[in-house]
C-alpha cells in the first residue's frame, strides 16, 4: 500500500522542518507549501490524503483556505487539521476555535505540536 500523501501548509520554515521530519518517520510523503495561495494550488495538483493547516500566515489565512477546500467538489473529504498557536494569542485576535469549527476543520492542534500527538491524530483521521 502507497504511503499517505500529507500536504502541509505553513509559513514557519522551521516548524515545516521539524513537522516533516515527524511524518517522514513514519513513513508519509509530504508536500509543502508556505501559503495559503499555494496550499489551495497544492491541494487541486497533488490531492492529498490529509492537509495540516496552519491558521495565521500571509496572502489566504488557515480559516480562508479550509472554507475553500471544503466548499470545492473534488477536495471537501480530504481531512484537515487545523494548526494553531491562537490559543496562546486568543485575546489578541478576532478569531476564535469557533470560527474554526465553523469551518468544518477535522481536528485542531495547538502549537507546539507533540510529535507523538500529531502523529496519533493524523493516523486516526487517515483511518476514517
Amino acid at each position: 500500500m502507497a504511503e499517505a500523501k500529507i500536504l502541509l501548509i505553513d509559513d514557519d520554515p522551521d516548524f515545516v522542518e521539524a513537522t516533516r521530519t515527524v511524518l517522514e518517520s513514519v513513513p508519509y510523503e509530504v508536500v509543502v507549501a508556505c501559503d495559503g495561495d499555494e496550499g489551495l494550488e497544492k491541494a487541486q495538483e497533488e490531492r492529498p490524503d490529509l492537509i495540516l493547516l496552519d491558521i495565521i500566515m500571509p496572502t489566504k489565512d488557515g480559516f480562508y483556505v479550509c472554507e475553500k477546500l471544503k466548499s470545492d467538489p473534488e477536495l471537501w473529504d480530504i481531512p484537515i487539521i487545523m494548526l494553531t498557536s491562537l490559543s496562546q494569542h486568543i485575546s489578541d485576535t478576532a478569531y476564535s476555535l469557533q470560527d474554526g469549527m465553523m469551518q468544518e476543520a477535522d481536528d485542531f492542534i495547538d502549537k507546539p505540536v507533540r510529535p507523538n500527538e500529531l502523529l496519533a491524530r493524523v493516523a486516526r483521521l487517515l483511518k476514517q
